[in-house]
């Protein structure tokens, strides 16, 4: 039996590779699969991720080389889960238009471990057909010590918010802290073990396809998420026979129970690329606007699961707001006011969301705004970052966000319906709409618009459509034309900006460290 080590796991490094690995030298077979006899007298399993066909880009397999067989176990029973609120099935949900928020989950005060922990808030679709995702939340305060579960509907993205994780799987061990994420894909037995004495996260459930990195179009090679930064476990395994272990097995949202006399986490090897991982949201590259405008929120997508066809829109990304420098100028820097056809859901890490400083949207609570409902920036954060009342202090030069925010978002073009108990449960914010209520309105029909620190007029740009330092008003050449000395003074004053902001750049603000 291979000892859990408390120094820091090893790991495989990668995205959708052919990996391998084995706890004992030479128990990998050579040259085929599944031999007549395996080394060390294994067993040979294929855990298969797609059907069989699937194009080779797409196919996700692995094959475990195990003490014995997962076959062998007593037959399951349906168990009386004590949390009704776990469902895969949203045929039945609610949906509404208005701004949904949830303050942070409370940790429970009686035992309960991760799967019992689990409350499911939306979804769309359901597992029967592999169609669609649900969205849940955790609270638990106790290891599955003598428990695993397997998950038929489809894969788990796990981000933890409180509390450090150790996830014991068939293919290994990963270690899985806030401010890192976890994908456990569909059938993979594991076991949360607490590393403190409470946590709290969220979780994605995808019914269909895989989790996988987005394409970087216009941005090129590099940035966002590196696949090199992706870490995958190395095999270890427990010899473990004569004790009473639960095999729970969670399939259209009910679960199941079996029980087997020896540990489900017996692989002494395995090779494939159909393998639980881990990612540490720190090492994300962030882009971003370095002129002017806020950029939309797609451009920090960290994984995405696919539509169905090619070239459809996803089924669900994974977004983050991390720590960063925002140094548009004349703009106003934090999400802008929305209404989206994709819907979108927000929880928080860590710190406090750049687009809310009420208070109420707190780590571990969460948010939801559905197709085309309205939202962004509370009237607090409206006032700071436009100029506008007491609470004035945006500045106009480069500055960070600070490193202690961590927000995320799970974005869909589908329409989530809201289970009941999300909706009655005691961490509903009944009053998220009042936040909003003291935006006034500024308009002024008879002010004139002023300049900004580039010399462009509000609301414009300060030069006529096809007009430069060497054309008049018609875009005809003019390099005499007050319109061409105005931008040439325009030019000058922006270069001076930049170079001052990047000054500004060199120099990390008080308490930050980058």
């Amino acid at each position: 039996m291979a000892a859990e080590s408390a120094s820091p796991l090893q790991y495989q490094s990668g995205f959708g590779n052919e990996f391998s690995s084995e706890a004992l030298p030479g128990a990998l077979p050579q040259t085929q699969n599944n031999p007549k006899t395996c080394p060390y007298g294994l067993y040979a399993e294929q855990l298969s991720g797609t059907h069989f066909t699937a194009p080779r880009v797409l196919n996700r397999r692995s094959w475990l080389y195990r003490i014995r067989p997962s076959v062998t176990h007593e037959p399951f029973h349906p168990i009386n889960f004590p949390n009704e609120t776990l469902t895969a099935d949203f045929t039945g949900g609610t949906v509404t238009p208005n701004q949904l928020r949830w303050r942070p989950f409370p940790v429970p005060s009686e035992p309960v471990d991760w799967v019992r922990g689990l409350f499911t808030l939306c979804g769309t679709g359901k597992a029967a057909t592999k169609e669609g995702f649900a969205i849940h939340v955790y609270t638990c305060n106790q290891s599955m010590d003598t428990s695993a579960l397997a998950n038929a509907d489809g894969d788990f993205l796990i981000v933890p918010q409180q509390g450090a994780l150790r996830l014991k799987t068939e293919l290994g061990l990963l270690d899985v802290a806030p401010g890192e994420i976890a994908v456990v894909p569909r059938g993979v037995r594991f076991s949360v073990v607490l590393r403190c004495a409470a946590a709290r996260g969220y979780v994605l459930e995808t019914f269909q396809g895989h989790f996988t990195l987005p394409d970087l179009g216009p941005i090129g090679s590099n940035g966002l998420a590196s696949p090199r930064d992706f870490l995958h476990p190395v095999a270890w395994y427990e010899d473990v026979e004569g004790v009473s272990y639960q095999v729970l097995h969670k399939l259209e949202g009910h679960l199941f129970t079996a029980h087997q006399t020896f540990s489900p986490f017996n692989v002494v090897a395995w090779h494939g690329n159909y393998v639980p991982y881990k990612y540490d949201l720190a090492r994300f590259c962030p882009v971003n606007a370095v002129a002017f405008d806020h950029p939309d929120p797609s451009i920090f997508t960290v994984l995405t699961v696919p539509g169905l066809v090619p070239g459809s829109p996803p089924t669900a990304d994974f977004v983050i707001f991390p720590p960063r420098w925002l140094v548009a100028e004349h703009t106003f820097r934090p999400p802008y006011y929305h209404r989206n056809t994709a819907s979108e859901f927000m929880g928080l890490i860590r710190g406090q969301y750049e687009a809310k400083q009420d208070g109420g949207f707190l780590p571990g609570g969460a948010s939801l705004h559905l197709c085309m409902t309205p939202h962004g920036p509370d009237t607090a954060t409206f006032e700071r970052a436009a100029g506008e009342g007491a609470a004035a202090a945006a500045p106009d030069g480069p500055a960070h966000l600070g490193h202690d925010t961590l927000a995320f978002m799970f974005e869909t073009t589908a329409i989530p319906r809201i289970t009941p108990a999300a909706l009655g449960c005691p961490a509903v914010d009944r009053d998220y709409y009042k936040c909003w209520v003291g935006l006034k309105s500024h308009f002024s029909p008879t002010a004139v618009p002023g300049k900004s620190k580039l010399g462009h007029a509000d609301g414009g740009s300060g030069v006529a459509p096809g007009a430069g330092p060497h054309s008049d008003a018609n875009g005809n050449g003019n390099g005499n034309s007050a319109l061409g000395a105005e931008a040439g003074k325009d030019s000058a004053v922006a270069a001076a900006v930049v170079a001052a902001g990047l000054g500004l750049l060199t120099q990390e603000p008080a308490g930050v460290h980058v």
